[in-house]
């Protein structure tokens, strides 16, 4: 029984097959007038839901399927029809309501006399039909064109308007066969149309201009070539018209640029590919003082100087576009600013064509307008921003560190004792002072941030995208240890020492004069404590810079003394569930502190320099522990090493010890992995892709560790070659609740496996989140449900004895 209806299921699945081959549109209809089976091109020729169809093909009559369709009304009646008719075929033509006709044959199956059954065979005939006459095959060569065409009897009525036409008046073509010349060129009255006609019998063909209106009222010009030929003693107008909408703009663009070319102030030159002067206009002479006979032919680099030349032609031949300010001098030598824009024009094959030079004197403008300038914003003294510029400032970088959720430093800087050299040296010395004063600070701080005198004695710096508040400490000490030097005025010594109080936003406060006043208050308790140092407004922010201040001072002395140490984690293929792999990770014992965390010292170590000693510390124990185990864990265990950014840009450091240690531990480089962040990439440099270099030839790998939480871009991945990707344990955290974070880590793991690279899931913490990566293909894992960092005795033991 079962394999009957396999063999049944096989022949329908046959029987659907072909018919879905066939081109022709098949409908099998029951005695009661149900579906029982159609083709794909049933479906589409009567535009009906498939869904809707599947659904009712077993229990609807043809009435309800065919619905909406041409065939609605006569669907029933002509089964019925055709059930009473001796002749078991019968055949027609439907003319349907879009324009197409369809040939329909049906034919009727009996058994033992009784009607069972009905087949209905559809084709699409529209084509067949409309070429049966000359006029039809020209109506359907007439769709073919890409511009406008009408074919229009005696009486100025239209016959058949082509698709272009419908689409350019926005009529339909059934709307269009009928109507008048005039309803859709309202100037071509009966009495204009016959005289046209009569010239057009007369002459054959005509062309001439005129405008065309759409149904929604729009005029548009059309450029119309009018064809006369008769057909069965009657004659027509085949009329080709061409939308010049485009053309009349260009026409009326090019008068008013020579309007502007001639009446411009502003000189205007024109060049050909090589630079070669075709044409300048009036006001070329009037500024320049060169007439046109003398200047043409000459090269364009005439209008610009040697300091520029070299860029313009670099920016014209790569973007087609240059433009800055110069100054250049006239016939008669007399110097002047202008500000010259050249734009390439290129011809279809995309190469330089012409070259547009324009350009106006400015010298008096940009005397007066620098002239305000430096008066409104500069201090004559010292050069640097004034009061006013520096709230300019200011004001502008508060907004943007608003938008960008930055945080920004303000300085406040007095100079201590400087009113003592001032009064005991006179007022020449002390503005010498003040100059070298404002010169020492600047060469403290980035170009990007701003340094300026309100006044007196008193300087102001704004700090830009600062992060953390302990980022400005190394600044202001550098100021305070430059300010310390002497100072020497004329024949005289000067020392000076700087007090300097310092506020931040947002966290000290949201306006301009809140972080003034808590700058300059925080200026007054670095006075008050003995001057010659600085003060952050907030007490916690300075018992922070104190804290931090020790930590650095403990931190340099912590690896002679055995403070650090190595923890390991391990890092489980999740295949297998072997422990094969782990992660150095450092730790510092303070003797009075305690245990401090990495993420609270290696900053200070990256600020100090110390993060080198530390790191050829750090690797120097990896590679011993991973000599070790290789014989009690794993004889291919590797051990992976983060190195920060800091560490790829000190110029003197080429790993070259690291590779030579590796070789006296008789190790390969496969046993060490390398952990860097997106961070790291994004710098990019010659030095940092050296160093990755010198690694991957020592066989040393790569992991690119966070990855999914940052910038994550492939571009990195293929420029790189990473061997490891680590996914960042926040899209693991919350694997098992979250979809989202599950199809990420899928994602992830997909891509990393087509560019030949194996993941690792970080931040692991239970077995719902081990199956789920595991099932994903990931293939390492690294958290607390495998184990917690441990002291390398305590890794060993545990993991030793591993089946």
């Amino acid at each position: 029984m079962a394999h009957t209806r396999s063999k049944l299921e096989h022949s329908l699945s046959l029987l659907k097959a072909t018919l879905d081959a066939t081109t022709d549109a098949i409908l099998v209809v029951d005695a009661a007038g149900r579906v029982m089976q159609y083709n794909t091109e049933f479906a589409r020729m009567w535009q009906i839901d498939r869904e809707l169809l599947n659904a009712d093909t077993q229990s609807a009559p043809l009435r309800r399927i065919l619905n909406g369709t041409d065939l609605q009304d006569d669907a029933e009646t002509r089964w019925f029809e055709v059930r009473r008719d001796p002749e078991r075929h019968a055949y027609d033509e439907l003319l349907l309501s879009d324009g197409r006709i369809i040939e329909r044959h049906q034919m009727t199956e009996y058994r033992d006399g009784i009607a069972v059954g009905q087949i209905w065979h559809f084709r699409d005939i529209t084509e067949r039909k409309a070429s049966e006459t000359p006029l039809a095959q020209l109506s359907f060569g007439m769709d073919q064109m890409r511009d406008a065409a009408y074919l229009i009897d005696n009486d100025a009525r239209i016959i058949y308007a082509n698709r272009h036409a419908c689409l350019e008046l926005g009529y339909s073509r059934e709307q269009l066969r009928g109507m008048r010349v005039e309803d859709i060129d309202p100037a071509h009255t009966d009495t204009i149309w016959r005289t046209h006609w009569q010239a057009l019998k007369a002459s054959g063909s005509l062309t001439l201009e005129t405008l065309h209106q759409t149904k929604d009222g729009r005029l548009f010009p059309l450029e119309v070539v009018a064809n006369f030929f008769e057909y069965a003693n009657t004659g027509y107008n085949l009329a080709i018209a061409r939308n010049i909408s485009e053309r009349k703009r260009i026409e009326e663009v090019l008068q008013q640029a020579a309007l502007i070319y001639q009446n411009s102030s502003e000189a205007m030159l024109l060049a050909d590919a090589e630079g070669r002067i075709i044409a300048v206009n009036p006001a070329f002479t009037q500024i320049t003082g060169h007439c046109r006979e003398e200047i043409e032919g000459q090269s364009i680099d005439l209008i610009n100087t040697e300091d520029h030349r070299k860029a313009m032609w670099q920016s014209v031949r790569k973007s087609g576009f240059w433009q800055g300010e110069v100054w250049d001098r006239t016939q008669s030598g007399d110097r002047y600013a202008k500000w010259l824009t050249v734009n390439a024009i290129k011809d279809s094959a995309g190469q330089i064509f012409r070259l547009v030079a324009l350009f106006a004197d400015i010298t008096e403008k940009k005397q007066a307008e620098n002239l305000i300038w430096q008066q409104a914003n500069i201090d004559p003294l010292t050069q640097l921003p004034n009061r006013r510029m520096f709230h300019d400032r200011l004001e502008q970088e508060i907004k943007k560190a608003g938008r960008d959720k930055t945080r920004l430093a303000l300085f406040f800087i007095d100079l201590d004792l400087f009113k003592e050299v001032n009064d005991t040296l006179g007022h020449d010395m002390g503005d010498k002072l003040l100059q070298t004063a404002a010169q020492r600070i600047r060469m403290c701080v980035r170009d990007s941030d701003t340094v300026a005198r309100l006044g007196g004695d008193e300087f102001t710096v704004i700090l830009r995208e600062v992060g953390e508040p302990c980022n400005v400490e190394r600044i202001a000490g550098a100021i305070l240890e430059k300010m310390a030097e002497r100072f020497e005025l004329g024949a005289d010594i000067a020392h000076i020492s700087t007090s300097i109080g310092i506020a931040f936003y947002p966290d000290d406060a949201r306006d301009i004069k809140s972080l003034l006043k808590h700058a300059d208050q925080a200026m007054y308790v670095a006075k008050n404590r003995g001057r010659n140092q600085y003060c952050f407004f907030i007490p916690a922010m300075q018992e922070a810079a104190r804290h931090r201040l020790g930590l650095s001072k403990d931190l340099r002395s912590a690896l002679s003394t055995r403070q650090l140490t190595v923890y390991y984690q391990p890092i489980v293929e999740l295949s297998s569930n072997r422990v094969c792999k782990a992660e150095a990770l450092i730790r510092w014992h303070h003797p009075q502190r305690g245990l401090i965390g990495p993420a609270e010292f290696i900053p200070i170590a990256e600020e100090t320099g110390l993060i080198n000693t530390i790191g050829n510390w750090l690797f120097e124990q990896a590679a011993q522990q991973a000599r070790k185990w290789r014989l009690s864990i794993h004889d291919d265990f590797q051990i992976s090493i983060n190195k920060s950014s800091v560490q790829f840009r000190n110029e003197r450091e080429n790993h070259q010890a690291w590779l030579e240690k590796l070789t006296q531990l008789q190790l390969s480089g496969q046993h060490i992995v390398v952990e860097i962040t997106e961070g790291v990439l994004l710098e990019s440099g010659n030095r940092f892709q050296d160093q990755l270099s010198s690694f991957r030839n020592a066989g040393i790998q790569i992991s690119l560790d966070d990855f999914g939480t940052g910038y994550s871009s492939l571009s990195y991945l293929k420029k790189y070659d990473i061997d490891y990707l680590k996914i960042d344990q926040e899209c693991v955290n919350n694997l098992s609740a979250d979809p989202a974070n599950l199809a990420l880590c899928e994602a992830i793991i997909l891509m990393a496996h087509k560019l030949g690279i194996r993941v690792i899931a970080e931040g692991i913490e239970s077995e719902a989140q081990r199956q789920l990566l595991k099932n994903a293909d990931c293939d390492f894992g690294q958290g607390f449900f495998f184990a917690k960092p441990l002291p390398a005795d305590l890794f060993e033991s545990r993991f030793s004895e591993q089946t």
